[in-house]
């Protein structure tokens, strides 16, 4: 569903990403790993169009993104769940979540949506009527993977889902992920907890200082002492 080809990705003048290639199939989650700054954040956001300054070839389904603004991104299935979250604090759940269902298809079914995305997660439907500012921070997580879902997306992004979170929220947010995958959803999965982003993957790829060092089957990345070195600090 996804290819990127030869991607050089730019801050301003500063360069963060070198020539990376990276595939995700139909129904396939992918994650990336890395140390922190190696680019991962940056790749996310281009893919997602929220990044103009590229240099090579971003396509989905083979239709070339790569200049393409990101709600266009959107229109061709693709959705993102930013770092840090970004949800509305002073508009209710869901009001938020009805933000999400602004892709063409997506508005006419959105009630059936907002069942699956109350289905997914049940403590949105409880908090359905409080502000958004008021929630915990997984339930925000939560709400921000729900909002994207409401645009009934072939492909989710998901930028660092952990950053923050308890583990007994981190095991709700991850069965979640699993369950997207089980609907035919594709995931491109950027994660700071290697071994949860491994347990959920079929493939990953490794990135350091703005590049791909390896990439390969999780099972073949796990014994890679390449991995150990950047990412386990082993």
């Amino acid at each position: 569903m996804l290819e990127v080809r030869e991607l050089d990705a730019f801050h301003g003048h500063a360069q963060a990403l070198w020539g990376v290639d990276l595939a995700v199939g139909d129904a396939e989650v992918v994650s990336v790993i890395g140390p922190n700054g190696a680019g991962k954040s940056t790749l996310v956001c281009a893919v997602a169009g929220l990044l103009r300054t590229v240099r090579g070839r971003i396509l989905v389904d083979g239709h070339d993104l790569t200049t393409v603004a990101a709600h266009r991104v959107c229109e061709r299935g693709v959705a993102i769940v930013p770092e840090g979250r970004r949800v509305f604090g002073h508009l209710t759940v869901h009001e938020n979540l009805l933000l999400g269902a602004h892709r063409r298809g997506a508005r006419s079914g959105h009630r059936a949506t907002l069942a699956e995305v109350h289905e997914l997660f049940p403590r949105l439907a409880e908090r359905a009527t409080q502000p958004a500012r008021n929630l915990s921070g997984g339930e925000q997580q939560m709400l921000a993977i729900g909002r994207a879902l409401m645009a009934r997306p072939r492909m989710l992004l998901l930028d660092e889902p952990s950053l923050g979170l308890a583990p007994v929220v981190l095991d709700e947010v991850f069965a979640a992920v699993r369950a997207i995958h089980a609907g035919g959803v594709s995931v491109l999965l950027v994660e700071q907890d290697i071994e949860r982003a491994l347990a959920v993957s079929g493939r990953a790829y490794l990135l350091a200082e703005g590049r791909v060092v390896t990439a390969g089957p999780v099972d073949q990345l796990r014994d890679d002492p390449q991995v150990r070195r950047s990412v386990l600090g082993q």
